[in-house]
């Protein structure tokens, strides 16, 4: 069992609650945003997939522990949602048949370069014409505070996000620090990365 499954399979109730990233929903209340469909990485448990979906959105969501995706489905049962949960490696997941979606979601994967930009490059190929990509994590200044991997390598830097999509229409491209209240794990000041653009 991965350190990912062990922290799941404690947390049946949701590891990080049950609330949504509060850059979803700034996101969501955008007039410009009206996607029908909406891909998430790394989306654990689904906090934020199944949020998304209550809003009668068709909602894809892969992540690399299989106990966090039982955990997602049993959740969304229990919410009255479906979501299409997929278990992958997200250095190596490809969508099948050449999918695509009107919006990807990239939030706190909090990962080693590798996989933090393959994730990130699958989803935006991943990304219709149109589509939004939003992107939240911690950056680089969080390192030494109480939230967070708190490994520099870990954590997000602005201009790594823009050379993975050298193409984007950016929307919002902003470092700085806020406060997090969403679930017990993500609660305080934090310096977090928010990314959002559209595909030309």
């Amino acid at each position: 069992m991965n350190k990912w499954d062990a922290k799941y399979a404690v947390a049946p109730e949701g590891l990080f609650g049950d609330s949504p990233c509060g850059y979803v929903r700034e996101i969501a209340a955008r007039s410009d945003f009206n996607p029908k469909t909406a891909l998430f990485l790394a989306d654990g448990d689904g906090r934020n997939s199944r949020w998304l979906a209550a809003r009668g959105i068709a909602v894809s969501a892969v992540d690399a522990s299989e106990v966090a995706v039982e955990n997602g489905r049993a959740l969304d049962s229990k919410a009255a949602v479906s979501v299409e949960r997929i278990a992958a490696d997200l250095e190596s997941w490809k969508p099948v048949g050449g999918q695509c979606w009107d919006s990807v979601f990239q939030l706190y994967l909090q990962a080693p370069p590798q996989v933090r930009f393959a994730a990130l490059k699958a989803g935006w190929r991943a990304l219709a014409a149109g589509g939004w990509l939003v992107v939240e994590g911690f950056s680089k200044a969080q390192v030494g505070g109480e939230l967070g991997p708190g490994k520099v390598e870990l954590m997000y830097d602005l201009s790594e996000i823009e050379a993975c999509v050298a193409d984007a229409k950016i929307m919002e491209a902003l470092v700085g620090r806020v406060r997090l209240d969403e679930g017990e794990r993500h609660q305080g000041l934090a310096e977090v990365v928010r990314f959002a653009a559209r595909k030309a």
